[in-house]
């Protein structure tokens, strides 16, 4: 066995704990990642509770769960504090070990963890402390009893001054961040601080909890309740099955690793993107719109861990705003869609990346088709109120067309001056246009314009007449056939006299 010389490389704790502040954490992702150890530690309630009284500013996260004796919480502590490697159970919503403290750290730089087992009396205490750190590497420190009351009576006092508390809360483990640095460094003046942490915090936070932990919320046995300063948090369920037109498209499920994998595509009615317009609406938060909320909603173990966005598939797009797919996933699927620490990423692994394509292009069909058949009645009511457009929208069983308004004026007075032996070339004419301004604007992709193929407007003697006079006047068979796809014809769709008519020509 050779002999190496070797040299210490451990990091310094503080710049490590810096690097890991900068993991994608937001305020709400940090406060979700931290309700995930509650929830699996089968807190039924949870108390968010904010003081900005005096600075440094101080957020306590309580809950009722199973909580921690001291020799689980000095593990608990620890960086990690489990091996990803570990089998874990199917409700466990942790992977790396790491969410309590990397979760912590991207918002402060003092975490104190009050625990005690559910059931006891007496709390022990450990807290990380950056400025300890400089001078003491790799030392958390060990609340001594009098710290620990003085933390809890704060605590307990904080909530007593919020109306409507929780009734008969025990909290067993108390989470406290001593100074929030993203906020208190970032305005100069602190009025405009404490606005943007109380608008984060029960504005854009109580929408997103309510969002990614709806499922907890809605049992109907022992559901989770969460307050944030005594603000009970709002169930938010992105697919309202309950509504009867809220359609789904059949589901697909996959073996994905050691467990299965499912999604399933919905479409939401038109009539949401109306109703987003009011204050309160079923179909997105408060502080999202629908085209926030479209795309993928990653489940796993319950919880949603990612949602809004196609993850990189396709393209986010307004016309794709009616579009949701709900996939499920298991814990042990984590190392397969590449879960990192925050769980605010994902990856949907290469074999699997052309069947999820196929099924969303499937479902975004749909979404087209939805957003195309908008409010028909509407739409005929406003092209009799305005005769006076040269083009107007015509509402198809395949989506919305453009077509040149056969009341406009100047149009109406051309087809009445026009002799009926030319009035089948003047109808083609209008045709041919139609086809094509569709055309362009499908390409263009500006709106979701399609074209009709069962609405053509010319009757089969109209259409004979239009090719005896081309062919009349010399027009070869191959251009003849190029007015006719003009026009919005498929050959091989014409009537049978019309297609031998043609087969015959030169």
């Amino acid at each position: 066995m050779e002999n190496y010389e070797t040299e210490d490389v451990t990091p310094s704790a503080v710049d490590l704990i810096k690097s890991i502040s900068e993991q994608g954490y937001s305020l709400e992702t940090s406060i979700a990642d931290l309700i995930d150890n509650s929830i699996s530690a089968n807190a039924s309630k949870i108390e968010i509770l904010l003081s900005t009284d005096t600075k440094p500013f101080r957020l306590f996260i309580a809950d009722d769960g199973n909580g921690m004796d001291e020799t689980k919480l000095k593990s608990a502590i620890k960086f990690p504090s489990s091996s990803i490697d570990e089998q874990r159970q199917k409700s466990d919503l942790g992977r790396f070990g790491l969410g309590l403290k990397s979760a912590s750290f991207s918002q402060t730089r003092n975490l104190t963890v009050l625990s005690r087992k559910k059931g006891s009396t007496n709390y022990s205490g450990r807290t990380w402390d950056v400025e300890f750190l400089k001078k003491n590497p790799w030392k958390v420190k060990v609340n001594n009893p009098t710290e620990i009351q003085q933390l809890i009576f704060k605590y307990q006092q904080l909530s007593k001054e919020m109306i409507g508390s929780f009734d008969k809360m025990t909290p067993n483990t108390i989470i406290i961040w001593t100074g929030l640095f993203k906020y208190e460094t970032s305005f100069e003046k602190e009025e405009n601080c404490k606005a943007a942490l109380n608008r984060d915090l029960t504005g854009v936070a109580q929408d997103h909890l309510g969002l990614v932990f709806h499922r907890f919320m809605e049992k109907s046995i022992d559901p989770l309740k969460i307050r944030i300063n005594n603000i009970r948090v709002k169930v938010f369920n992105p697919f309202p099955i309950s509504e009867s037109d809220f359609r789904a498209i059949p589901y697909q499920q996959r073996s994905f690793g050691e467990d299965n994998i499912e999604i399933e595509g919905f479409v939401l009615p038109f009539r949401s993107i109306e109703e987003e317009k009011k204050s309160k609406t079923i179909w997105c938060t408060e502080s999202k719109s629908l085209t926030d909320m479209e795309g993928i909603y990653v489940y796993r173990s319950d919880r949603i861990i990612f949602f809004g966005g196609w993850l990189g598939l396709i393209k986010k797009s307004s016309k794709l705003q009616l579009a949701r797919l709900k996939v499920e996933i298991q814990n042990k699927a984590d190392h397969l869609m590449r879960i990192n620490v925050a769980k605010s990423k994902v990856e949907i692994p290469y074999d699997l990346r052309d069947g999820f394509t196929k099924y969303i292009n499937e479902l975004t069909t749909e979404a087209k088709k939805e957003l195309g058949n908008r409010n028909i009645e509407k739409i005929s009511v406003s092209i009799k109120e305005k005769p006076y457009e040269l083009l107007q929208k015509i509402p198809t069983n395949k989506g919305m067309k453009l077509e040149i308004n056969h009341e406009f004026p100047l149009i109406k007075k051309l087809a009445k001056s026009i002799n009926s032996k030319e009035k089948s070339n003047f109808k083609a004419i209008l045709r041919i246009i139609n086809t094509n301004i569709n055309k362009i604007k499908e390409n263009f992709n500006e709106e979701n314009f399609s074209i009709s193929d069962e609405d053509n407007h010319l009757t089969k003697d109209e259409l004979m007449d239009i090719l005896y006079n081309l062919s009349n006047e010399g027009w070869k068979k191959e251009h003849i056939l190029r007015i006719v796809k003009s026009i919005g014809y498929h050959t091989d769709s014409l009537p049978s006299d019309v297609q031998n008519y043609i087969k015959g020509l030169k």
